[in-house]
C-alpha cells in the first residue's frame, strides 16, 4: 500500500475509500489505517485482515455514550449514567495526555468492571464500527497511512469482524427517516433468531457499490456475525422481547495496585492518576518493608521502581516469583532506564510488563488494562 507520512496530510489528494478498506482485507494484514481530511481523522484497527475497533477523531466519545444509552434499556447492570462516570474517568481524567483510543480503554474499563460482558462489548465495537465506515464511504478528498505497530496491540480483543459485510451493511439503501441504528436493531433481531447459518457472498462482489438489492418484507437476511471470538457470556436468543440479553454478575471489583518506589513523588502521582472506585493504591517507599507488606495485601498488580536502595527491582521480583502466592501476580518494572539490556533483566527475573519513566496517565492506564482485563 502506497503510504503518506504524517507530516505531509496537509497535501491531500482523491480517495476511494472502498479501494483503501480492500487493501487492508487481507489475512496477513495487521495494524491500523489512519486517515485524515479537513474534517478530521478515521482510525480503522486491522487483525490479520478482521476488524478490532474503528474510531473518528472528532466523535470519538458522542456515538459511545449513544449507544450505552440504548444498550442500557436491555442490560440492568450497565447504570443510566454510567456516562458521567467514563466521561471522568476518561475523558476529563486523561485530558491533554497522549493516548490514541480513551475510548477503547473505556470499552476494557466497563467489561472489567462487568457493567457488561465480553460478547455486548463486541456488539458495541460493532456497531460503533458501522457508524464510522458510513462517514467514511462518504470521503473524497485527504491522505492515509497505514502503521504495522498499533496502541491497539497488546489490549484484550472482543470481536474480529469482517470488513465486507461491514461495507454490505453501510451501502444497504435505507427507508426514508431509518436511521443506521433502527436499521441495525431489525437486522440484529432477525439474526439472533436464525437457526442456520446464511450463506456468504460470491467474492466478486467485494465492496460493490449500490448493487445490493433492497430487502424482501420477509425476515431480512443478515450475512453472518461469526466473526466474534467465543465470549464468556452468551447472548439471550430466546423470542420474549423483553427479557434483553442475559446479564454478567452485577459484582464491581476494587483492583489492589501495590506500588514500590523511593520517591514519595512518584507514588502521589500513580495515586492521582488511578481513579479511587476502581482502583485501590497502596504505596511503599521501603523496598526492605515492602516485601511483607504485600504478602498480607496480596495485590492484583504491583508495580515496582528497578533504582532502589539496599533491594533493588529486580531482587525483590525475583524474590516474589519465588513465592506461591505471587507465581502468576502481574508484576511491572517502573524505571526511567529505556535499554535493551534493562528491559532484558526485568524478563529474567519474571517480570510481566516494563513502564518507563516519565510515564503519562494514558501509558499507566493501558499496561494496567493489559494485565487485568
Amino acid at each position: 500500500m502506497k503510504t503518506l507520512p504524517i507530516s505531509r496530510y496537509r497535501f491531500f489528494q482523491k480517495l476511494q475509500p472502498l479501494s483503501l478498506l480492500k487493501k487492508i482485507t487481507g489475512k496477513s494484514v495487521t495494524g491500523c489505517l489512519q486517515v485524515f481530511s479537513t474534517s478530521g481523522s478515521w482510525s480503522i484497527y486491522m487483525d490479520e485482515g478482521k476488524l478490532i475497533y474503528a474510531c473518528y477523531s472528532e466523535k470519538m466519545f458522542e456515538p459511545l455514550y449513544r449507544n450505552l444509552q440504548r444498550l442500557s434499556q436491555q442490560i440492568s447492570t450497565l447504570p443510566c449514567g454510567i456516562d458521567q462516570q467514563l466521561r471522568a474517568i476518561f475523558e476529563t481524567g486523561i485530558e491533554n495526555q497522549a493516548i490514541p483510543n480513551p475510548d477503547y480503554l473505556a470499552i476494557c474499563w466497563l467489561v472489567n468492571q462487568k457493567y457488561i460482558s465480553p460478547s455486548q462489548a463486541a456488539i458495541l465495537i460493532e456497531q460503533l464500527a458501522l457508524e464510522v465506515l458510513e462517514s467514511f464511504l462518504n470521503l473524497e478528498e485527504g491522505s492515509y497511512e497505514f502503521i504495522p505497530d498499533s496502541f491497539l496491540d497488546d489490549m484484550p480483543k472482543f470481536c474480529y469482524l469482517n470488513l465486507r459485510l461491514l461495507v454490505e451493511r453501510c451501502q444497504t439503501p435505507r427507508s426514508v427517516g431509518v436511521s443506521l441504528s433502527e436499521r441495525e436493531d431489525s437486522r440484529r433481531e432477525a439474526a439472533y433468531h436464525q437457526t442456520s447459518p446464511t450463506s456468504q457472498s460470491h467474492p466478486s462482489q467485494l465492496f460493490q457499490i449500490n448493487q445490493l438489492q433492497p430487502q424482501a418484507k420477509t425476515t431480512p437476511k443478515l450475512p453472518r456475525t461469526n466473526g466474534y471470538k467465543p465470549a464468556a457470556y452468551p447472548i439471550n436468543t430466546n423470542d420474549h422481547r423483553g427479557q434483553g440479553i442475559i446479564q454478567p454478575p452485577v459484582d464491581k471489583k476494587l483492583y489492589t495496585i501495590f506500588c514500590i518506589d523511593d520517591s514519595p513523588a512518584v507514588l502521589n502521582v500513580i495515586k492521582s492518576y488511578l481513579d479511587e472506585q476502581t482502583f485501590s493504591v497502596v504505596g511503599v517507599t521501603d523496598s526492605l518493608k515492602a516485601l511483607m507488606q504485600i504478602v498480607r495485601t496480596k495485590p492484583d498488580i504491583i508495580l515496582l521502581d528497578i533504582s532502589m536502595p539496599n533491594l533493588d527491582g529486580y531482587e525483590l521480583c525475583s524474590l516474589l516469583r519465588k513465592h506461591s502466592h505471587f507465581k502468576n501476580t502481574p508484576v511491572i518494572m517502573v524505571s526511567g532506564k529505556v535499554g535493551f539490556i534493562d528491559r532484558a533483566k526485568a524478563k529474567m527475573v519474571g517480570a510481566s510488563g516494563y513502564l518507563t519513566k516519565p510515564f503519562t496517565q494514558g501509558d499507566l492506564l493501558k499496561v494496567i488494562f493489559q494485565h487485568i482485563v
